[in-house]
């Protein structure tokens, strides 16, 4: 089975899926749950180990976008492999980063992945440190995902991300959270090309820290732990 929630933040959040598993004790390494950004496993270089460890030994293999609170420099120094028909960083055995733009194949789903986001709180934090301009999707990472959807004829069953398109800011249950966060950002600009060329199922993203609908096919994810399909 494939589940989806966000914003996890390291061990912050992480009694969300303790409590998960605890309640789903039937699920093994072949059901996934999705982190739609801001995982925050990979965060100090100094305890990776120590952090990525209660993931680990989660029943259930964790698949997650890259938000806009990971840390990139210690994420690209994994390598590169193909995993279900896109590129991933293969963090551990049952933790799995979904890389930008790519379109995956899982349990007879094609999902569409792109991270990053905007971290408004940057001018409080040290670039390199505790804030990565990699954060947000760069010309590269635009350019795969055409590429990867134009394989597909720009049809997906679903599309996870971590921020979303601008159009999803104006409708409850975010557009509170969004005015908070302050204007339109350049992903939410970005986005508006997934929402107008890709024929999609559903779209579910985090990023806002509330759980909620937005329309018929795009739901907003954070505490809650959602069955995908």
């Amino acid at each position: 089975m494939l589940f989806v929630t966000a914003d996890t933040h390291g061990k912050y959040y992480f009694s969300k899926l303790k409590a998960f598993a605890k309640e789903n004790k039937d699920l093994t390494k072949k059901d996934y749950v999705i982190i739609a950004g801001d995982f925050g496993g990979l965060w100090n270089e100094d305890t990776v180990a120590e952090d990525l460890a209660p993931y680990e030994r989660l029943p259930f293999t964790i698949l997650f976008v890259d938000g806009n609170h990971d840390n990139f420099t210690l994420l690209n120094q994994f390598p590169i492999t193909t995993w279900n028909g896109g590129k991933v960083h293969k963090i551990s055995s049952n933790i799995i980063h979904l890389m930008r733009g790519q379109v995956y194949e899982i349990d007879g789903k094609k999902i569409f992945t792109m991270g990053g986001g905007t971290s408004v709180d940057k001018m409080y934090r040290t670039e390199g440190i505790t804030w990565w301009k990699e954060e947000i999707p760069s010309y590269a990472d635009l350019v795969e995902a055409r590429a990867n959807l134009s394989k597909h004829n720009y049809e997906v069953d679903y599309i996870i991300t971590h921020s979303c398109d601008e159009r999803a800011l104006y409708y409850p249950p975010i557009v509170n959270r969004a005015n908070k966060r302050g204007k339109t950002q350049e992903e939410n600009k970005l986005f508006n090309e997934y929402e107008s060329n890709v024929k999609y199922k559903h779209w579910y993203f985090g990023h806002y820290h509330v759980d909620g609908s937005v329309n018929e096919r795009k739901t907003v994810v954070y505490e809650k732990v959602l069955k995908i399909d």
